[in-house]
């Protein structure tokens, strides 16, 4: 893996239920590596996400072989099995537990981490598992769509992890155009992507209704998609 730029490695982890993983995904990720400089993406297709457990999902073997065959010709995208639930006793998936794995595996080694994730997930921030140490522990990269209220983000904060203010800052906002978030160890950083649609749910309609899905997936995902006769009614 070649260094980032101030000799540091630059890895980020990209964690979601991926079913599937479409093409904002990877307008995202393509945006995350060019403004932060990332030297890795590691693509983590969720094994039994809490949020899910109501509905259903696609089987994990299917996602994950659309992450890898997504990732296929980009260098710096890996397809990573770390919530692949290889004990087969359907344990929940939760982001601090794979955040920890991955520090534990870079543990001597100088290397930044980040996790990317999506504005509508992050404002949920504080129902996710151990919320004060997940996001202690990494930083973050949070996805959103031009128009987006940044202020929102910052208040889906704890306050107890908020940097203080500077002086000339008003309290406890943010500007709307603020390209990231102190916080008090960790950075919440703010990615504006590109207008997008697109959703894994609006793809999973379409396919259900016989629409077309090109352009929405990338190619090699849409040819598995078709061939596996995924998301059909």
């Amino acid at each position: 893996m070649k260094p980032h730029s101030s000799g540091v490695p630059a890895i980020a982890l990209f964690g979601g239920v991926f079913d599937p993983l479409h093409s904002g995904h990877i307008a995202v990720a393509r945006a995350a590596v060019r403004k932060y400089r990332l030297d890795a993406i590691f693509f983590i297709p969720s094994g039994r996400p809490p949020h899910k457990a109501q509905g259903p999902i696609t089987l994990f073997e299917h996602r994950y072989a659309m992450v890898v065959l997504a990732c296929a010709g980009e260098p710096r995208f890996i397809p990573s099995l770390a919530e692949a639930d290889t004990s087969g006793a359907g344990t929940f998936s939760y982001t601090i537990d794979t955040v920890r794995r991955f520090q534990s595996q870079l543990a001597g080694k100088a290397s930044r981490l980040f996790f990317i994730t999506g504005a509508d997930a992050f404002l949920q921030i504080g129902t996710w598992k151990d919320p004060l140490a997940l996001l202690d522990s990494c930083d973050f990269v949070v996805a959103h769509r031009p128009g987006f209220p940044v202020n929102r983000l910052a208040d889906a904060i704890p306050a107890e992890l908020r940097a203080q203010p500077q002086p000339s800052a008003r309290r406890g906002r943010v500007s709307s155009r603020a390209a990231a978030i102190p916080l008090r160890r960790t950075t919440v950083h703010v990615l504006e992507t590109v207008s997008s649609e697109i959703s894994s749910t609006g793809i999973r309609q379409r396919r259900k209704h016989g629409r077309s899905i090109s352009g929405l997936v990338p190619r090699l995902v849409e040819e598995y998609i078709e061939k596996q006769a995924l998301y059909r009614a």
